[in-house]
């Protein structure tokens, strides 16, 4: 079995929820002898694919992009130039399947009758559009156009799958199959991070509908009452002049630190921890649900979307609506450490549910019958 995997992802991240999802699936895939999978770059600047033995860098090209690097110049345009050429080649070949690792409609141009499957991780774009009036990827029309063209359609979580239908009632939902990320975080107890020792943990990005500012709100009183505790943001960035300036309004911005991580680094983070907080108004998944459950920190989330389904009896859930029942429950873990404990030890087993082996063999058994379907379809023509 050919595949074609499509590297539009690897050129928008760095680091990121999706390019980390098509490398732990494919990293596992590639191992299988039966199947012979095409990525057509050479060179990357994500931080997974370079590690995941996906990539195989022409020693000129990637010595050229780190010098690029090195003197800050952006390779994003010169890499997309080089994919669009290389993949254009890379049509040239007959392949059994595509798989597009984002919404760019572009291979649609050279598919020729060969199917294609495409993961759906969210709706958020279509369920909150207020968040999204500069859409410079275009996503939601692009998306349309893929989810109706597509052979099969992999959703992330059943909620996705609801999410896509409740929006496009036309879509076929019979070949909408939802398959599970799973988790590979690991604690390592020999890595030195310089962390306090009394925090709540904040991971990744912190604008839109992440909820940021409404959880900074409702923790104020907490940190001003104790101000040994504190607001750890891992990753997300670097504090932006209006979140400094609502930090220093609200008289805790010595309390809240953004920190940056190497990704060996983030499991510490999360079993350190007092607790992590998730207030996310809307996630497809939610990657770091899995990652704090496994490394025994209790999650305090938002009981939207797909946490009740990732996280089960496992998560501290909150009414989106109300703060002070967000500083209820993250009150009720920080001062009740049975519950604290207990809450833990049902994270640690409600993870194990999770696996990337498991993820990566139901991708492999869909993507054999989209082809057949495909075929069947091709021969009756």
């Amino acid at each position: 079995m050919k595949i074609l995997l499509d590297p539009q992802i690897f050129d928008m991240q760095t680091y990121g929820g999706i390019s980390r999802y098509y490398t732990e699936i494919f990293s596992r895939l590639k191992k299988n002898k039966e199947l012979s999978i095409k990525l057509p770059i050479d060179t990357s600047n994500n931080v997974y694919i370079i590690n995941s033995g996906l990539l195989k860098e022409k020693e000129l090209a990637a010595y050229f992009i780190k010098i690029l690097n090195a003197l800050r110049i952006s390779t994003r345009s010169l890499n997309r130039k080089l994919v669009k050429k290389k993949i254009r080649k890379a049509f040239t070949e007959k392949y059994d399947l595509v798989i597009p690792t984002y919404y760019d409609p572009y291979f649609l141009e050279v598919l020729d009758g060969t199917p294609f499957v495409l993961t759906v991780y969210d709706m958020v774009h279509e369920l909150m559009p207020q968040y999204f009036t500069d859409d410079p990827w275009n996503v939601t029309e692009n998306k349309k156009r893929l989810l109706e063209k597509a052979t099969k359609i992999i959703a992330v979580s059943k909620n996705t799958k609801k999410d896509i239908i409740k929006v496009y009632p036309h879509i076929d939902q019979s070949k909408i199959e939802v398959i599970y990320h799973g988790n590979s975080i690991e604690v390592n107890e020999n890595i030195n991070v310089d962390l306090p020792k009394n925090y709540i943990l904040f991971v990744g990005s912190r604008g839109l509908y992440k909820n940021f500012y409404f959880l900074v709100e409702s923790i104020r009183d907490l940190l001003i009452r104790d101000k040994t505790l504190k607001l750890i943001c891992a990753g997300g960035g670097e504090f932006k002049d209006e979140e400094m300036e609502f930090l220093k309004r609200a008289g805790i911005h010595e309390q809240v630190e953004q920190k940056y991580f190497d990704e060996g680094q983030l499991g510490l983070f999360y079993k350190n921890a007092r607790c992590f907080v998730f207030p996310s108004l809307y996630e497809g998944f939610g990657i770091p649900v899995l990652e704090s459950m496994s490394c025994g920190c209790p999650i305090v989330l938002s009981n939207r979307s797909s946490f009740p389904e990732v996280a089960g009896e496992a998560g501290i859930y909150f009414d989106v609506s109300s703060k002070e029942d967000l500083m209820n429950k993250i009150e009720l873990v920080l001062n009740d450490e049975k519950l604290k404990n207990e809450y833990i030890l049902k994270g640690i087993e409600q993870a194990k549910k999770f696996n990337w082996e498991i993820a990566a063999s139901q991708c492999l058994e869909l993507y054999k019958r989209a082809i057949n379907e495909a075929y069947r379809v091709q021969s009756k023509i």
